[in-house]
């Protein structure tokens, strides 16, 4: 029978830890696949990395999972920015490390200017690390373009000048070459991709992610200009429209695979209760709330942070069905969530964490974080999907 579900699977801490393969995962994806390696039901992969190509990380996860993994089924912390095509023409700054050139033309941008290209053009700015510092005073810059716009990919390599420069960037209104006169309030638009705070690799705790350079530019800026830094779009789980993205991709499969029935529900597994469950949990109240035009639950400062811009603004493809029902979060214990008590099989034993490790613009709501089930590991997140929906 064809499937009425699928399966948004998270990577880090659920499928690898690092280089290394979770053993559970292969297991998983034995039971997904049939005889000749095709998957038998919907899978796209969601992970908030962002520092490669789709491609690159479709062929990571086909060596790690011993299948075929297509482009088209990862959706990296960027992937939604395809969407936003009223800033493809303007002329962006990008953050991050990895192919940020690369990785933004491919979304659409078709000007862009990197953190490294803005140094070596305004060598005056970078002044943190004394042994970059220029010996002489060099001439003025001529012919560098005057940047609209920040897209915030993921963690740069030198935090120091990737702040310096940011704040430079939003302070001149993009003209770092310039002398400050009056600061430009509301700023230049700034996009950020994956909020997260921590993640989790080979190391025995959690590991600085995304999110905490964000912290650290926000706190800048507000220390600086006294007002808060604000975000045109917040991408990357746990936002709303990057679930809306992984939706849209589900039934683009199902399509292809030529399964008639409708995709009613979608489980999505993950390690991180703040970005994984929350963002599962807020999409599926999206879900149930999708007749109205922004979602309540989680806001706290800006619509975009939490709730999926409209249809015609995303530009999603025309004679979209809106059958999924549900969103099912399924936390594992892998990674960034660790258990050193057996997993209960009741969720609401478990309790809520304190600290909230969530973006600024996203409200501490605990019954967001709290994981519809609770499983030890991806291969018991599997069985679980199965058996809910008395799956072979």
């Amino acid at each position: 029978q064809p499937p009425a579900f699928g399966f948004l699977f998270d990577v880090d801490g659920v499928l690898v830890r690092g280089s290394q393969v979770v053993p559970a995962a292969r297991q998983a994806f034995q039971r997904l696949a049939d005889s000749r390696g095709r998957l038998r039901v919907p899978v796209v992969f969601l992970t908030n990395a962002g520092n490669c190509l789709r491609s690159a990380k479709a062929q990571e996860l086909s060596q790690a999972l011993g299948l075929q993994v297509s482009p088209e089924q990862v959706i990296l912390s960027h992937s939604p920015l395809r969407l936003f095509s009223q800033f493809h023409q303007k002329c962006m700054l990008v953050a991050g490390q990895g192919p940020v050139e690369e990785n933004a033309q491919k979304l659409g941008f078709k000007h862009v200017v990197t953190i490294e290209a803005l140094r070596k053009a305004y060598p005056l700015l970078d002044m943190v690390d004394q042994s970059r510092r220029p010996k002489e005073l060099p001439p003025p810059t001529t012919g560098f373009p005057t940047v609209e716009g920040v897209i915030l990919f993921g963690e740069p390599v030198r935090w120091e000048t990737s702040l310096q420069l940011i704040i430079d960037i939003l302070l001149s209104n993009g003209n770092p070459g310039a002398e400050l006169q009056d600061i430009p309030y509301p700023h230049l638009p700034v996009l950020a991709c994956n909020m997260d705070l921590l993640w989790m690799a080979e190391a025995k705790m959690p590991r600085f992610g995304h999110g905490t350079f964000l912290l650290c530019l926000e706190s800048i800026y507000k220390k600086v200009t006294g007002r808060e830094l604000k975000y045109e779009a917040l991408i990357g789980k746990p936002s709303s429209v990057t679930y809306r993205y992984a939706e849209y991709l589900i039934k683009q499969q199902a399509e292809e695979q030529g399964w008639k029935s409708p995709i009613r529900r979608l489980y999505a597994v993950g390690d991180n209760p703040m970005s994984d469950i929350y963002g599962a949990n807020l999409y599926n109240n999206y879900l149930k709330s999708a007749h109205q035009n922004q979602v309540q639950a989680g806001v706290k400062r800006s619509p975009q942070a939490a709730s999926p811009q409209t249809e015609d603004h995303l530009e999603l493809r025309k004679g979209y069905n809106n059958s999924v029902e549900s969103c099912k979060s399924i936390l594992v214990c892998t990674g960034v969530y660790r258990r050193n008590v057996d997993v209960p099989s009741n969720t609401e034993e478990c309790t809520t964490e304190t600290v909230f490790h969530g973006h600024r613009d996203f409200c501490f709501d605990p019954s967001l974080v709290e994981a519809s089930y609770i499983v030890q590991d991806v291969n018991d997140a599997v069985q679980l999907a199965f058996k809910k929906e008395n799956w072979s």
